[in-house]
């Protein structure tokens, strides 16, 4: 919104820094982080009443977790909250990946709302049927998909771009929206599924959107995108405000859910962010890279999804309990070793994915 003072720059040259997306990401950073501090305790104490007796803790997990019962969830409210305003305030709006990318953030946080409030009403981890959900997530997904297919350069815009192969863009045609669907429900889930303990989840997801915000920024910038072999989408640089949107809403949002956490994420902040991350990958032609960069996601669902498949069929488990992170705690970590082992992790695929830019 603000990106119109920049129209005045020839009467007040100063205000000329407003055109610029770095100068704007920095600000959305900064608006998302003090919504998020400054409104939180009273989110926070709001949720708490109208919960009352908060999230339902899993009597199957690490005794240390009985000590959560009674903590709020729907934190996702507050990053959720905290970003759109930064977005709102500092992104141009006429600019179409802006409002893809939220109008799926958006629709995939009242997903994971309905299902927070289904379980906070019922406390039992059963909310929203999974069929139903993921039918959802699917319909939302390849709609926002086709979007984006239509917005890109037309000779990459159906197409698949491969990390380090640089001219390589797999044709998918009609299929392109069906195919990339999948990356963000994926991306949704995963993210959901990772957030089990304080901390674990807003950190990676904050370390992958500074990864993309710099990605978009690149993507949609002509110069480095030609210098650095990368394929050149107009527009997309937009969402490294969205991103640094991201990066400020979850640090408000960790000082409030580090350990001890004073409340959840819940599937409305998870989802929301994780279709997020989905979709700007989509929009900046870097899915593969999404899957390396959230490598710590797709271990995640990975375990999950190994764990019911083996244990269909053999009655026996591989892991001590899935999520992956789980099995650590059941092995005797502590919760914050699981938590900030699993960050350095976090750090570690973002460099490498990174790397597949072929910096120079």
């Amino acid at each position: 919104m603000l990106v119109w003072l920049a129209d005045f720059s020839g009467t007040f040259p100063i205000l000329n820094v407003f055109r610029y997306i770095t100068f704007r990401a920095g600000g959305a950073t900064a608006t998302a982080l003090l919504v998020v501090f400054f409104f939180g305790p009273a989110a926070i104490s709001w949720l708490r009443i109208k919960q009352g007796k908060g999230q339902p803790i899993r009597t199957d997990g690490p005794e240390s977790h009985l000590a959560k019962r009674g903590t709020p969830t729907m934190g996702g409210l507050m990053i959720l909250g905290g970003l759109l305003v930064a977005t709102l305030l500092w992104g141009n709006l006429r600019n179409p990946y802006v409002w893809v990318v939220l109008g799926v953030t958006v629709s995939y946080g009242a997903i994971g709302f309905y299902d927070d409030y289904l379980k906070v009403t019922k406390q039992s981890h059963k909310g929203f049927s999974g069929k139903a959900r993921l039918g959802l997530e699917m319909a939302i997904a390849l709609f926002a998909c086709w979007v984006v297919m239509q917005l890109g350069p037309p000779a990459i815009a159906s197409g698949f771009a491969m990390p380090f192969l640089k001219e390589l863009v797999i044709p998918l045609g009609i299929f392109f929206p069906i195919v990339t669907a999948f990356v963000v429900v994926g991306a949704g889930n995963a993210v959901n599924l990772t957030d089990g303990l304080d901390g674990l989840a807003i950190v990676p997801v904050m370390i992958a959107a500074a990864t993309f915000g710099f990605i978009s920024y690149l993507t949609g910038n002509a110069i480095f995108a030609n210098y650095l072999q990368i394929h050149h989408v107009p527009g997309a640089g937009e969402l490294a405000v969205v991103c640094g949107a991201v990066i400020g809403a979850g640090i408000g949002f960790l000082w409030f859910n580090a350990p001890p956490a004073q409340i959840f994420m819940g599937d409305t902040g998870s989802l929301g962010l994780g279709g997020l991350l989905g979709v700007v990958a989509v929009a900046t032609k870097h899915e593969i890279v999404l899957a390396i960069v959230g490598g710590l996601f797709v271990i995640e669902a990975l375990s999950v999804i190994i764990q019911v498949f083996v244990y269909k069929r053999t009655g026996k488990r591989v892991f001590l309990m899935a999520p992956i992170h789980h099995h650590f705690e059941k092995l005797g970590w502590t919760e914050p070793q699981v938590v900030i082992r699993f960050w350095i992790i976090s750090v570690v695929l973002a460099l490498i994915g990174l790397s597949t830019l072929k910096l120079r």
